[in-house]
């Protein structure tokens, strides 16, 4: 099972949701990189349960070790190891699920593909792998930090179901996302999803959306004219994340409903810079960034775990039902923004060591 990304800057997740602990190995990363605990530790409180009342009710500190790599508060150069044990393991509620395939969940693919799986919270295919994503990524942020200063990367949620936010992409900022615990730009529109998401969970049902993600100051010439087009690494990164089943970047998909000479963005010049004046290209061209802010939108399904009963089959083929029981987020949207953020900056990351090694010859 592949549980690497990137090149340059290359991470390994490893570990199962309800077993000991989950975490990642870093390996690729400068030296002499300033990195805190609590840095990492922050980062990771923006993706843990429990963190509203929104979200599921799983207690997880989520607590960061951090087993090598770093010293006095520098990288080394060398693999950094960050764990995070878990604690508030309940293997004993997954009983049922180890013989019923979960409608819509890894169940019945992984035991098609290894003819095992851990059946306890979705093992791999649970979102706590991401624990291991955001902890790399903030001390991705912090190489972006000391090698391309400037560089911003936001996401919030767009919208959830039918309920969509009104944001200004060139004015939005962390504070305001932060601001609610639906993690949107739209106060008005918070409050109604926050009240929308309560409702279906009453209902012991499930929703999705679309998140989109915004990176600013983004340095010119990263990606590659080819197959690891900087686009095409962006919407592997995102769609390796649970739950997803859309991306599109720029004018996405509204674009084919447009002309060459309507989608096409003007350049002019600006300060000795070349610019364009729209940025229906989402700041790619040619799978190259080209200095303008990147944007894009990622869609995530409705949870697939819910608390009705479904109708299923047992691993040995007998038709059956599962009944609807467990912790999980209605709404996983709120938790997946700063995982949409940290995959995003590990693949700016790797992009801008690649290109600063392409340039050193």
């Amino acid at each position: 099972m592949s549980s690497t990304f990137g090149h340059a800057f290359r991470i390994h997740t490893y570990g199962e949701s309800h077993g000991g602990g989950v975490g990642v190995i870093i390996d690729g990363c400068p030296a002499r990189i300033p990195v805190s605990p609590e840095m990492i530790q922050h980062a990771l409180d923006r993706r843990r349960p429990g963190q509203s009342e929104i979200v599921t009710p799983r207690k997880e500190a989520d607590e960061a070790e951090i087993h090598s790599g770093i010293q006095d508060g520098l990288t080394l150069g060398t693999p950094i190891a960050i764990h995070v044990r878990n604690t508030d393991q309940r293997p004993g509620a997954y009983d049922e699920m180890a013989v019923k395939y979960r409608p819509s969940h890894a169940d019945f693919t992984y035991d098609a593909k290894y003819g095992i799986r851990a059946a306890s919270g979705g093992g791999r295919a649970s979102a706590r792998e991401t624990i291991g994503r955001v902890a790399a990524a903030a001390i991705a942020t912090q190489v972006l930090r000391q090698l391309a200063p400037g560089i911003e990367v936001l996401a919030w949620v767009h919208s959830i179901q039918h309920l969509q936010a009104q944001v200004d992409p060139s004015t939005i900022t962390a504070e305001q996302i932060e601001s609610n615990i639906v993690r949107t730009g739209d106060p008005q529109m918070a409050e109604e999803m926050i009240a929308h998401i309560k409702a279906v969970r009453s209902r012991g049902d499930s929703v999705g959306g679309v998140i989109q993600c915004l990176i600013r100051n983004c340095p010119t010439g990263l990606g590659e004219p080819i197959f690891d087009k900087l686009e095409a690494d962006l919407a592997k990164a995102m769609l390796s994340i649970p739950a997803t089943k859309g991306f599109e970047i720029g004018s996405g998909f509204a674009g084919t409903e447009l002309t060459g000479s309507q989608h096409n963005d003007a350049f002019f010049m600006e300060d000795g810079r070349v610019r364009t004046v729209s940025n229906r290209s989402g700041g790619i061209q040619g799978g190259i960034s080209n200095g303008e802010d990147i944007l894009f939108r990622v869609a995530f399904k409705p949870t697939a775990t819910i608390m009705t009963n479904q109708q299923t089959v047992t691993s040995s083929g007998e038709e059956t039902e599962l009944q609807g029981k467990g912790r999980h987020d209605a709404c996983v949207l709120p938790r997946a923004v700063p995982i949409v953020e940290a995959m995003a900056t590990l693949v700016l990351t790797d992009h801008l060591l690649r290109q600063r090694a392409c340039a050193w010859g």
